[in-house]
């Protein structure tokens, strides 16, 4: 079952904090469903480059490109997926344009080092995980 606004409301502290604490980094859904597909078309890549600036989850080096899965909530994505908490509104708000702010620096510092940055959303995947998929492809063979 989905939770809804009105559901989340209802745990105790205590509850929400081990909710939060699942909440993974990294291999989400997302994640796997992008590697799976670019991994069906060919591509191979490395995972989690985490000594990368961003630790961006895919890095292709052949094609000089790395990918960026976003979880549309943490990362502020301009979509119906995205609704900033009613509560903590004070910790929240800066939160998310922190992500933002920090998203925008590593894109720009990785396309400064000859990188090309790609993005994939959440909600592209939930909507159409092969269209999101083709799309990165086009991307990546636009060199």
């Amino acid at each position: 079952p989905r939770l809804t606004l009105a559901a989340m409301n209802t745990v105790d502290a205590k509850a929400r904090s081990r909710t939060m604490s699942a909440i993974r980094g990294k291999d989400t859904a997302p994640e796997r469903l992008v590697r799976t597909g670019l991994h069906a078309s060919g591509r191979r890549f490395r995972l989690q480059a985490s000594e990368w600036r961003g630790r961006p989850d895919v890095l292709l080096p052949k094609w000089q490109a790395v990918i960026f899965v976003n979880g549309c909530f943490w990362h502020g994505h301009g979509c119906a997926r995205f609704r900033l908490p009613s509560s903590r509104i004070d910790y929240w708000g800066p939160k998310i344009l922190r992500n933002r702010q920090r998203d925008k620096r590593v894109a720009a510092q990785l396309r400064r080092l000859g990188w090309r940055v790609l993005r994939v959303w959440e909600c592209q995947l939930r909507a159409d995980a092969q269209r999101a998929i083709d799309k990165l492809e086009a991307a990546l063979r636009s060199t």
